[in-house]
């Protein structure tokens, strides 16, 4: 981002982090950022913070009794939230022991093999190890969950992958589903070293037979996948590091090209492999006195790395910030009659704030928007998506809501999927404190929401992971913290906005 529009999007928060400056300087001295002075731009455009337009409810659902993704105080006094919220969506199948803490992580992916056989593949636990009380009491045990979802109301268990990035994968776990590949690299909060472990799906999704296990991927947190399966990305996050592993022999990744001094989050690319969308977390910033300043979306040349250069290069071709942000996630990228958008979805409040501010009415919810990424020099933000609950002006009434107390389970975004990167008109939401949501995208400049589903336990919603889409079955696949992995079935206009 330009140093201009730097000071430009400082707003009065950044001033009061003197609290960081000691950590701060610490990290200016460990990172050079190579990408700070990138083609910087700002899309603010007078978009609205409320809540998009709500669902309509069909007869027999359970709707929320408060604003929208709300789950307020008066329900779990009366045990009306314990019986959980539906809007044109049922609950298909579950797995996972309820209200045990550790039956659901950060990813949930869905792949189909050569025999048509389907398997579901989730992370279990937010951190390695609050999982363990689940194996003594029936619940989804450690590392990554497998699941034959043949039945998808009667899910059935055929793995647990406990090698060293599937214990603890953070949010890194994917599937590449042209070359039938399960990776993650070995990730925490902050990062980790990158223990890389490579799985074939291909030939029998229920039994994942692994091909390697590396150190190739440098630093671990967050990852991306290049859609011909040859390149698996890694973002170290504050490992600083973003790392391109060649897979075209799993058995042997090698490492392609790091690149340092960047705090990425999320990566996903074009289809061509060549472009990537980058969740940018910040740059840090003596000048400001913030631990991280900027954050938004990067839009990178990665040919070189796509084209096996010798020496590649990763370009920088422009930096998109916005009103209201928190630390962005990821960005997934789809098309709609010849242009190309990404939907960006923020995660939590704003962490490098004032101290005093984290997950409070005062503190930023980015949630998610739609940008125009046509011209990856020039992205601009076409419209945001988000709740009530997400509305600056009524989160002073919200926040004190039981599920609203912690960072993991409050009104705030996490992860968003497509069904399709084609011409999609629904998008699904993991909302923390608001459980699963879900957008028709018919009108890219007014979102709305079409359902929703929120199975809080007793200590409020933790929905963290990014959705998988069964479009055959009119099904979404997701997991909460506490209450485990959810086949959701879709019903009138929710379903009939799937291809």
């Amino acid at each position: 981002m330009g140093v201009g529009m730097v000071h430009e999007q400082t707003t009065e928060r950044a001033r009061n982090r003197g609290v960081r400056r000691l950590v701060l300087a610490a990290l200016a001295a460990a990172v050079v950022l190579a990408g700070a002075l990138a083609t910087a731009g700002s899309s603010q455009a007078d978009l609205s913070l409320a809540g998009v337009p709500r669902a309509s409810c069909a007869d027999g659902d359970l709707p929320e009794t408060a604003q929208q993704g709300r789950v307020p105080a008066a329900d779990y006094a009366s045990g009306r939230a314990l019986q959980g919220y539906r809007c044109n969506t049922t609950e298909v199948g579950h797995h996972g022991k309820t209200s045990q803490l550790g039956s659901g992580g950060y990813k949930v992916q869905r792949y189909t093999d050569a025999t048509g056989r389907t398997c579901a593949y989730y992370d279990s636990a937010m951190m390695v190890g609050l999982n363990l009380p689940g194996l003594l009491t029936g619940g989804a045990g450690l590392g990554v969950v497998v699941l034959d979802m043949t039945d998808p109301a009667r899910p059935v268990k055929t793995a647990n992958l406990v090698t060293p990035a599937m214990l603890q994968p953070h949010e890194s776990l994917l599937v590449n589903g042209e070359r039938g590949l399960l990776a993650a690299v070995l990730g925490t909060l902050g990062t980790a070293p990158g223990v890389l472990d490579v799985y074939d799906i291909s030939q029998d999704c229920r039994r994942p037979r692994l091909m390697s296990t590396t150190l190739s991927g440098v630093m671990g947190h967050e990852s991306g996948f290049s859609p011909d399966g040859r390149t698996f990305w890694t973002a170290g996050a504050a490992g600083f590091t973003l790392t391109a592993v060649d897979l075209a022999d799993p058995r042997h990744p090698r490492v392609l090209h790091t690149k340092t001094g960047v705090v990425y989050h999320g990566l996903r690319l074009s289809d061509d492999g060549r472009t990537m969308y980058v969740a940018n977390i910040g740059s840090p910033s003596i000048l400001t006195g913030g631990l991280l300043e900027g954050a938004g979306l990067d839009i990178l040349d990665v040919s070189d790395v796509q084209d096996r250069l010798p020496k590649p290069a990763i370009r920088t071709l422009s930096r998109l910030t916005w009103e209201e942000s928190s630390i962005p996630q990821v960005a997934e990228p789809f098309t709609r009659d010849g242009r190309q958008y990404v939907l960006e979805v923020d995660e939590f409040s704003d962490l490098f704030g004032d101290f005093s501010r984290i997950n409070s009415a005062k503190s930023p919810v980015g949630a998610a928007r739609i940008v125009d990424v046509t011209d990856p020099r020039a992205p601009s933000v076409v419209s945001n998506v988000r709740l009530e609950v997400h509305d600056p002006l009524l989160r002073g009434e919200v926040m004190g809501d039981p599920g609203a107390r912690m960072i993991v389970r409050s009104y705030t975004g996490h992860y968003c999927s497509l069904p399709t990167r084609d011409q999609p008109r629904i998008a699904a939401c993991s909302m923390i404190g608001s459980g699963l949501r879900l957008f028709d995208l018919t009108d890219l400049t007014r979102p709305r929401e079409v359902g929703y589903f929120n199975q809080p336990g007793p200590n409020g919603g933790a929905a963290l992971s990014q959705p998988a889409w069964d479009v055959e079955r009119r099904q979404v696949w997701y997991t909460d913290l506490d209450e485990g992995f959810f086949a959701v079935g879709l019903r009138g206009p929710a379903a009939a906005l799937l291809p």
